[in-house]
């Protein structure tokens, strides 16, 4: 086995492992969760607690 059969199995791994993570990403198990996730940004919630999440420091 010569550096061009490693070249190449690192090529078919690194096509399988991609095919995998879009298999993962696009599967229709998972489409309700991302689509909420995609709106997190956009919710109302409240603001007490400072733009970042965390309670006010300044005390």
């Amino acid at each position: 086995m010569d550096i061009n059969d490693v070249r190449g199995l690192g090529s078919v791994f690194a096509l399988i492992a991609f095919s995998a993570i879009i298999w993962w990403a696009y599967g229709s198990s998972r489409r309700k969760r991302f689509e909420d996730d995609a709106h997190i940004p956009f919710r109302d919630e409240d603001h007490e607690n400072g733009p970042h999440g965390d309670k006010d420091r300044s005390n």
